[in-house]
């Protein structure tokens, strides 16, 4: 790696993180910790504020940017798979929203770069998502995020009808399947719903997390089971 990526690559791993130890910057970079000291007492003399001592860390001062990034013809076509990878995958809004963000990507990309990322032979033909499990995941996705409870009209597998009350905490992709994570008001517990068994979803009041009902908790009883 030539000493200015390498000096990139620190900018970005640090600006990443609340605090970067050399010794992390050393390993991820695959250098000795005496060149990281070197390589941050550079940045510092160039104007880059970074904060911190040896020892303790470093982070980034706030207000901090970087010019425009550039990207290599590997990390281009990396762009380009992913995107077409989850394109079939995700809901119909965000779906668009990848492909407007990779094709600005594209545009600012040097020409070997960008016809080597236009011309990768790999993609994803999956069927794309049907039209009511692509609204509803829309709609759950953006429920998580604005910590809004939802009243859902659910149809198990077993051709049971219910209607629940719950907390979206998130929405997980197994493969053929998106599934909702959720507390669920009418169990008084957590539970997983699949998207594509949602039949009715209306939007209802807000919530505050909870010691208990978060998806953290939800994660660590995973983990203790």
């Amino acid at each position: 790696m030539r000493r200015a990526d390498r000096l990139f690559q620190i900018v970005q791993l640090i600006r990443g993180r609340r605090l970067t130890t050399a010794d992390y910057l050393a390993q991820r970079l695959e250098v000795s910790m005496r060149t990281v000291y070197r390589d941050i007492a550079a940045l510092a003399q160039q104007g880059v504020p970074i904060e911190g001592e040896a020892g303790v860390g470093y982070r980034m001062r706030a207000g901090f940017d970087l010019p425009p990034l550039m990207f290599s013809k590997q990390e281009a076509q990396a762009l380009v798979a992913t995107v077409r990878m989850a394109e079939s995958r995700l809901d119909a809004a965000l779906a668009r929203q990848a492909e407007n963000a990779l094709s600005k990507i594209l545009a600012v990309l040097p020409l070997d770069a960008r016809a080597a990322a236009e011309s990768l032979a790999l993609y994803a033909p999956l069927p794309a998502l049907d039209p009511a499990t692509s609204a509803h995941l829309t709609a759950l996705r953006e429920a998580t995020e604005a910590r809004r409870k939802l009243r859902m009209g659910y149809l198990d597998l077993g051709g049971v009808k219910s209607e629940r009350i719950v907390r979206p905490l998130a929405c997980l992709f197994w493969g053929p399947v998106w599934t909702l994570a959720a507390w669920c008001e009418l169990r008084n517990d957590f539970r997983s719903f699949r998207v594509d068994r949602i039949e009715t979803l209306e939007a209802l009041e807000s919530f505050r997390d909870e010691p208990g009902k978060t998806l953290a908790d939800m994660n660590r009883r995973r983990e203790d089971c």
